[in-house]
């Protein structure tokens, strides 16, 4: 499965918002400086998650993004599912029925697509365990010294 560094992106940021909360709203640019990313492009990945209710973001010279709910109350799958969309990884089309399939009995076909069935369940493992992980979680595992740093950063310009 491959995901979008929007993803990646998305986390860093939530979890960084976490760590300057009592410095909110933060400008896109600061967030795009604090991961050396093009603001730009960094302002539209953000937008799938105010859209979803993650972030919410303040207009103006003073503006910027803050978490628009708590970060024990955001998921990683939350963050996942708004910047990637909620559509399963695994998109069976039932080939089976097709070619030496296509003359088969429809007994063959009573029972669901052993591959899909598998990969359905493999599918939702991987979305129990994101939405079993808050930002609350990230911020807890990580070292006390990147928030520190994230703070120092913010506050140097």
């Amino acid at each position: 499965m491959i995901m979008g560094e929007g993803v990646e992106w998305g986390l860093h940021c939530c979890l960084a918002l976490a760590w300057l909360d009592d410095q909110a709203p933060i400008a896109t640019a600061r967030l795009a400086e604090l991961f050396e990313l093009p603001p730009e492009y960094l302002k539209k990945r953000l937008q799938p998650l105010v859209r979803a209710g993650i972030l919410e973001s303040a207009p103006g010279v003073r503006g910027g993004y803050r978490l628009a709910r708590p970060p024990e109350r955001i998921s990683v799958l939350d963050v996942v599912a708004a910047v990637e969309g909620r559509t399963d990884a695994f998109q069976c089309t039932e080939i089976r029925r097709r070619g030496a399939g296509a003359t088969a009995s429809p007994s063959d076909f009573a029972k669901p697509c052993g591959i899909a069935a598998v990969m359905r369940r493999a599918e939702l493992a991987w979305r129990r365990e994101l939405a079993g992980r808050t930002i609350a979680d990230l911020a807890a595992a990580t070292p006390a010294s990147a928030a520190t740093r994230a703070r120092r950063f913010y506050q140097a310009t």
